[in-house]
């Protein structure tokens, strides 16, 4: 039984349950893991609609995704279900119950329901049709090195420079890497996808043997996947802290550009690593959510001069 501030109780069972083999952690380790960086996940995916992909078996059994609850499921005190939708008049008749974030009872409840990740919508039910951050992910194929992966971070981060957009990177907790990029108040969902479209276009025109837009995975070849389109409406990223499903029980770490630069083993952040690392080095996530966002009208100057 879990006993939470206000009331907040539930049960929670199969904590022995292996969920990665190779480490031999557990669900009750997942759990544990939450509790510690509790206060550093939970501003992230507040007010943010959220996407379970659940291992009931761990990382080697089949998973399964959960999108919306049974309208009429019970929940716990405490655990925020919100009846969410996506813009235009035939979609708001169509809102279903989904698991909001920002609540310890709903983080750890959705660890109970062995929803491993977090993944939250880039847009707050408060304004759901609008992003506060964009993101491009770097999917590198299989047997590619992580130094490649931060080498296309680095030419990223160029580009960034010379709009004099602040970015903000992180591991992705399995292969590859992300970055985020703060959007202003009012941004809708397509103008913040535009932007990264833009800047994937041009790095990936700049170094086309490293580096594609092309979605077919079969004409990637060993080229990085710089990937724009997660930025649609309901789609999710695993969010900065995040635990992952990957074989090293990897987390979702934020990076300085420092450690960018200078390179690191993505499999040097993991559930058993990043609480210690968090107290060494802090909230780096922190500065997304107070960032100025992007300067969208400098992006036709922008795209002129490149």
């Amino acid at each position: 039984m879990i006993e939470l501030p206000d009331g907040v109780r539930f049960r929670v069972g199969n904590l022995h349950k292996v969920f990665w083999p190779r480490q031999k952690l557990t669900k009750g380790d997942l759990f544990r893991y939450y509790c510690q960086v509790a206060p550093f996940i939970l501003p992230v995916v507040a007010d943010r609609p959220l996407v379970m992909k659940r291992f009931p078996n761990g990382i080697a059994g089949k998973p399964f995704y959960q999108h919306h609850l049974d309208e009429t499921a019970t929940v716990p005190k405490g655990v925020r279900v919100e009846l969410v939708g996506g813009p235009g008049s035939r979609h708001r008749e169509e809102r279903k119950p989904q698991f909001v974030g920002g609540a310890l009872a709903t983080l750890l409840y959705m660890t109970q329901l062995a929803s491993i990740s977090q993944d939250p919508w880039f847009s707050r039910v408060q304004s759901i049709d609008e992003v506060d951050c964009a993101a491009l992910d770097l999917d590198p194929p299989a047997g590619v090195p992580f130094a490649r992966v931060l080498e296309a971070a680095r030419w990223i981060h160029d580009e960034l420079d010379a709009l004099g957009v602040v970015g903000f990177p992180k591991t992705s907790g399995a292969d590859g890497l992300h970055i985020y990029l703060p959007m202003p108040p009012g941004t809708p969902y397509e103008a913040g996808q535009l932007f990264c479209h833009i800047i994937a276009t041009v790095v990936t025109q700049k170094h086309p043997k490293a580096t594609t837009i092309e979605r077919s995975v079969a004409a990637r070849g060993t080229r990085i996947y710089v990937d724009y389109l997660q930025n649609g409406l309901g789609k999710t990223i695993a969010t900065a802290y995040s635990a992952r499903a990957s074989e090293y029980a990897g987390v979702s770490t934020p990076l300085t550009w420092r450690e960018i630069d200078e390179g690191v083993k993505r499999e040097d952040f993991t559930i058993q690593t990043v609480p210690a690392r968090l107290k060494k080095v802090g909230d780096l996530w922190a500065g997304l959510r107070t960032s100025k966002g992007v300067d969208l009208a400098r992006v036709s100057r922008y795209t002129k001069r490149t």
